[in-house]
C-alpha cells in the first residue's frame, strides 16, 4: 500500500471533529473503499488511530497523541505550565521545576523561583538528570512505559553521594514506594544537603511523559514537609495536564 494514501487517511482522521468511517473517508479522499479499510486497519494495528467502541468509526490513537505531545517544543510546554509553576513556587517559597522524557532520559526544562523568597532557595538548574537518582526522573520512571525502566536498569548507576542508590534492587524498591505514595523523593542522592520531591503528570490516553517537582535544603525538607509538598503537587497536576493538552490541541489543530 502506498505511504501517501495511508498518510492521507491519517490526516483526515486527525482533522475530523468526530470519529469517521471508511465509507466517509472514501467519499472525502476518493481513495477506493477497500484501500481505506486496509489503511485504517494498518494504522489501528500500530496505535495511530483507534476504532471507537468497535463500531467501525475511527479517531486518533494513543501513539499519535503521544507523538504530538512529545513533539511539543520546550517553549510550548513551558508557556502552558508557567502560571502553575509560579503559583506553586510562591506557595512553597521554593524553586519548582518541570521535567520531561527526552531520548530515553529525563531533563529539567523549566524552573520557576519564588518572586520574593523569605529565606532563599536552591535552583536545580536545567538539563538531563540521573535517571536513578533524581526525584523528577523517578516520578516519571514509576509510571512510564517499560522501555524507560529498561534503559534505567542498563545505565551505569553513578554514585554522587553516600546516599545514592547504586544497585538495581534498591532502585526497584524506591520505584515501588513512588507508586504507593504517588510522589518521588531525592534525599541527598545527588548533592549533600539538598532534597527534592516530584510527582508524575499523567496525560489522558498517553501516559506519563512529564513531571513537576520542588527542591530545597534538607533543613527545611523533613519528612512531613516533603509529604505536604507531594500532596500539594498531586493536587496541581490535573490542571497542568489539561493545560499542556489544550496548548497542543490549539497548536496542532487536532483533539488529543
Amino acid at each position: 500500500m502506498q505511504l501517501d494514501r495511508i498518510m492521507m487517511v491519517l490526516e483526515y482522521v486527525a482533522a475530523a471533529d468526530r470519529p469517521v468511517s471508511a465509507t466517509e473517508l472514501h467519499k472525502l479522499t476518493e481513495i477506493p473503499k477497500p484501500t481505506c479499510y486496509r489503511a485504517l486497519q494498518k494504522l489501528a494495528e500500530n496505535g495511530f488511530i483507534e476504532d471507537v467502541e468497535a463500531a467501525g468509526r475511527y479517531a486518533i490513537g494513543h501513539r499519535l497523541r503521544a507523538a504530538v505531545l512529545q513533539g511539543q517544543s520546550n517553549f510550548d510546554v513551558c508557556e502552558a505550565t508557567r502560571p502553575f509553576l509560579k503559583e506553586a513556587a510562591g506557595e512553597y517559597d521554593e524553586a519548582v521545576f518541570l521535567s520531561r522524557i527526552r531520548n530515553n532520559g529525563v531533563e529539567i526544562i523549566h524552573v520557576e523561583a519564588p518572586a520574593n523568597s523569605r529565606s532563599g532557595f536552591i535552583h536545580p538548574g536545567l538539563g538531563f538528570r540521573p535517571i536513578h537518582a533524581c526525584s523528577c526522573s523517578k516520578a516519571i520512571l514509576a509510571f512510564a512505559d517499560s522501555d524507560l525502566l529498561m534503559t534505567a536498569m542498563k545505565t551505569p548507576m553513578k554514585q554522587y553521594t553516600d546516599k545514592t542508590y547504586t544497585e538495581i534492587d534498591q532502585l526497584k524498591r524506591d520505584i515501588a514506594q513512588v507508586k504507593v505514595k504517588g510522589y518521588a523523593e531525592c534525599l541527598e542522592e545527588i548533592q549533600t544537603g539538598v532534597s527534592s520531591v516530584a510527582v508524575p503528570i499523567f496525560m489522558a490516553n498517553v501516559g506519563t511523559i512529564f513531571s513537576i517537582g520542588c527542591i530545597g535544603p534538607v533543613s527545611k525538607f523533613n519528612a512531613t514537609r516533603r509529604a505536604e509538598i507531594g500532596a500539594s503537587l498531586l493536587g496541581l497536576v490535573g490542571r497542568i495536564s489539561q493545560a499542556i493538552q489544550m496548548y497542543a490541541q490549539v497548536a496542532h489543530g487536532a483533539a488529543i
